[in-house]
């Protein structure tokens, strides 16, 4: 085993029958369920919070086929999202463990409502981002109910912050709902009225906590994860990394772990051990031997999130996967960079749909042409950007990209950190950041941002040649439901698709960053890991970014990480609790690997 040691199974300090790393939304599934298949379960956390990624992303989680679907008047079935990801995913592989995600799914959902404080709404207008069969409008997405964090008392100092470019007032959350009031909220009496209560309510709240506690989005999904395991007296033990697996006669029977006082301590896990640590994302040299060179500067996830799990597995013989079509999924982002040059308080916005999909705007590279339908997924235009700086010979001529528009779509729609209907002096002020770049004439633009000027004339100018009639045969931009969903229904023919108007000019540039992984390691529509040689290790699982994404590296809608993270999270506590991993040899099932 190497550097593995071998422990005597009376070597232990403490034993579990679970024992689960990464208190994100896989892991504190996982453990959530398996308490409740009345196992003794430990939840170890490297970090001094819960929530990981989960606390400050979307929230959206894609699992097809549940009764809320039903709920929301919009009904999903599973057969027509296996049509639609056969579409998508074709032959890539996986198809065994994207099998058990489809039938497993509204069972999974169905009892984490039932059990815990869980609770979602079927989006009845939210567009699977790709199209083909069976791709459905609505019913797949499930959003997160909003959740009051003051029922969590001082636990709610554990539940990690979202993005600070996602909270106002230092603090506040905000539902999208809530958001056009907010925004303008003396356009109306309604905004008036729902301004004052979303912001009264924040008020109160900082008197005794930190931040406020209506969270909507991850957040909240996180938080009534949490306050379930609470409830249920699940052990949550804190700044507690996983350091090393052991593994003794070809089975994982436990974990060593280090204390926060410093310490070491050896945990058995009878029935298995569960890897939910965040994936690869920061691991300091699988980031760089998996992730393309234009994707490696930035990621979303938090800095803790070093890839211990994939790590400590492969070091007993597990296989990392390359994720497929790509080993990151993706977010277009722009920087704004801190005033004394600390990377630390950097703003960070994710382009998600507020701006791209809006018609007058276009994303250009440094030879001043467009590469992507700009309306497309965020995941999608990364690729899109990616592609073309490797098909420009590795000049980087698309990373980073810009975004640009005219004044009228500034004032209209906002263009990343700088929120609609803004003033002059808001537009001012990103612009002496260096956030935002003007330019009189698009000549003065190309030269602000250093690109091609004459490409930049020309793209305009072609682009304005087809959108005059709502056309774009170039990227075929607004001819998706996803795509003309996001845009804005008043712009008729196509939603997406308007002229640029004259100057002023501004710009966004755009960087990518990794939200979540696709490559991880290898496993079974169990969860279970798989060796280099496609064996199953047994008493070793994983779930979240720590598996390979069972879509291969493609991103089929909104939620396709967190859905199969609850739902592997959910799988595996019912396949250890009704006797998979304890009464098979590991000889009788070495067919069960990845097919």
């Amino acid at each position: 085993m190497g550097a593995v040691r071998q422990q005597e199974r009376q070597g232990w300090d403490e034993e579990v029958d679970l024992l689960v790393f990464g208190a994100g939304a896989a892991g504190m599934t996982a453990a959530l369920v398996a308490d409740h298949e009345k196992l003794k379960v430990l939840l170890c956390e490297k970090t001094g919070m819960v929530g990981g990624i989960t606390s400050t992303s979307g929230g959206t989680t894609w699992v097809p086929g549940t009764k809320l679907s039903v709920d929301a008047g919009v009904p999903d079935s599973v057969d027509d999202a296996r049509r639609f990801l056969q579409s998508v995913v074709g032959e890539r592989g996986g198809d065994e463990a994207r099998e058990a995600f489809l039938q497993s799914g509204p069972q999974a959902i169905e009892e984490l409502t039932r059990i815990s404080e869980v609770r979602f709404v079927a989006a009845a207008a939210h567009p699977d981002y790709v199209n083909g069969p069976g791709a459905a409008y609505g019913g797949r997405a499930l959003a997160p109910v909003a959740f009051d964090a003051r029922v969590l008392g001082k636990a709610f100092a554990r539940v990690r912050p979202p993005r600070k470019e996602f909270m106002g007032l230092g603090g506040m959350m905000v539902a999208r709902n809530d958001l056009n009031a907010l925004l303008a909220p003396f356009a109306t009496l309604a905004n008036f009225r729902r301004t004052l209560a979303v912001v009264g309510r924040y008020a109160m709240d900082r008197l005794r906590y930190p931040r406020g506690t209506q969270l909507v989005m991850g957040n909240a999904l996180a938080a009534r994860l949490y306050y379930s395991l609470l409830k249920r007296h699940v052990e949550v033990r804190f700044d507690t990394p996983l350091v090393e697996l052991v593994r003794e006669d070809g089975r994982v029977t436990g974990a060593i772990v280090a204390t926060p006082g410093g310490g070491r301590r050896r945990i058995g896990a009878r029935r298995g051990v569960v890897l939910a640590t965040g994936g690869i994302t920061r691991h300091p040299t699988l980031r760089n031997q998996l992730f393309p060179a234009g994707a490696r500067g930035l990621s979303l996830a938090p800095q803790t999130h070093t890839g211990d799990g994939v790590d400590r597995a492969h070091q007993v013989g597990a296989k990392v996967e390359n994720g497929g079509d790509s080993p990151g999924l993706w977010m277009p982002c722009s920087i704004q960079r801190a005033r004394n040059g600390s990377a630390g308080e950097d703003s960070v916005w994710p382009h998600i749909i507020l701006d791209r999909a809006k018609p007058g705007l276009i994303a250009v590279n440094s030879r001043g042409e467009r590469f992507v339908n700009e309306s497309n997924s965020y995941h999608d235009f990364v690729m899109g950007m990616l592609r073309d700086a490797q098909n420009s010979n590795g000049n980087g001529a698309s990373v980073p990209a810009h975004l640009i528009v005219d004044a009228a779509f500034l004032h209209e729609y906002g263009l990343g950190l700088l929120m609609p209907g803004r003033g002059a002096g808001r537009i001012a002020e990103f612009e002496r950041s260096g956030y935002l770049v003007k330019g009189n004439t698009l000549d003065e633009l190309a030269a602000k941002l250093q690109i091609d000027a004459a490409g930049l004339a020309c793209t305009v100018e072609s682009y304005n040649r087809d959108a005059a009639n709502g056309n774009d045969p170039a990227f075929e931009r607004g001819s998706s439901p996803m795509s003309r969903f996001n845009g804005d229904a008043r712009q008729q023919p196509n939603p997406c698709i308007r002229p640029i108007g004259a100057g002023p000019y501004y710009a966004v540039t755009v960087w990518p960053a990794d939200l979540a992984c696709s490559a991880g390691l290898s496993g079974n529509a169990n969860g279970e890991v798989i060796d280099e040689a496609g064996h199953v290790i047994p008493g070793l699982f994983a779930c979240g970014n720590d598996l390979s994404s069972i879509f291969r590296g493609t991103y089929p809608g909104p939620g396709t990480t967190l859905g199969p993270a609850i739902v592997f999270g959910w799988r595996i506590a019912k396949f250890v609790a009704h006797g998979g991993a304890a009464n098979e040899t590991p000889g009788a099932r070495e067919a069960k690997a990845r097919v």
